[in-house]
C-alpha cells in the first residue's frame, strides 16, 4: 500500500515493504521538485525593478530572495539553495558580467540557470553575457511573459 501526504504544496510519498509496484527515487525526487516552491535569487539594485520583478515572480509561484548588489548576490548564493538567478548587469560593487564569472566557474554553483536581465540591450551586451556564461539574457523593458517562458524554460532542463 501507497500513501500520499500533503504538507504544503509537497507530496511525500511513503512505501510499505509489501508493496510490489514502488516508485524510483529519481520518479519520487521529480515529483517533489515539481510540488516544492522555487527559490530564484533576485540581482538588482533599483527598487523599482526589484518590486516589479518580484512581483511577476511570486505571482508565478517563485519563492523571491533580493540581493541588491554583486557582493550580497555571491553571499545569498553561498547560503542558499536556488533554482535560478536573475541577474541584472549594472550595479554597485560588483556588475551582473563578474558575478555570473563567479557564479559559473564555482564547481558548486556552476549548474544554477542564470538570466541576465538588463537595459543594456545592445547584441554585444547580449553577446558578452552570454560569454560569462549566462544562460539567457532578456533586456529591458520587457514582457512578463518573456521572463516566465525563459525560466520555465531554464528549469526544465
Amino acid at each position: 500500500m501507497s500513501f500520499k501526504i500533503l504538507v504544503s504544496d509537497l507530496f511525500i510519498i511513503t512505501e510499505q515493504s509489501s508493496l510490489n509496484h514502488k516508485f524510483s527515487e529519481s520518479a519520487k525526487s521529480q515529483l517533489c521538485r515539481e510540488k516544492v516552491m522555487r527559490a530564484v535569487l533576485l540581482v538588482e539594485d533599483s527598487p523599482a525593478q526589484q518590486k516589479m520583478i518580484s512581483t511577476i515572480l511570486t505571482k508565478n509561484g517563485w519563492q523571491v530572495m533580493i540581493a541588491e548588489d554583486g557582493i550580497q548576490a555571491l553571499e545569498s548564493i553561498n547560503e542558499s539553495s536556488l533554482d535560478l538567478i536573475v541577474l541584472d548587469i549594472v550595479m554597485p560593487k560588483m556588475n551582473g558580467y563578474e558575478v555570473c564569472r563567479r557564479i559559473k566557474t564555482n564547481p558548486k554553483t556552476q549548474n544554477v540557470p542564470i538570466v541576465m536581465c538588463s537595459s543594456k540591450g545592445e547584441e554585444f551586451d547580449r553577446y558578452w553575457g552570454m560569454k560569462q556564461g549566462a544562460d539567457a539574457y532578456i533586456a529591458k523593458p520587457f514582457e512578463d511573459v518573456e521572463l516566465i517562458g525563459t525560466i520555465q524554460q531554464l528549469l526544465r532542463h
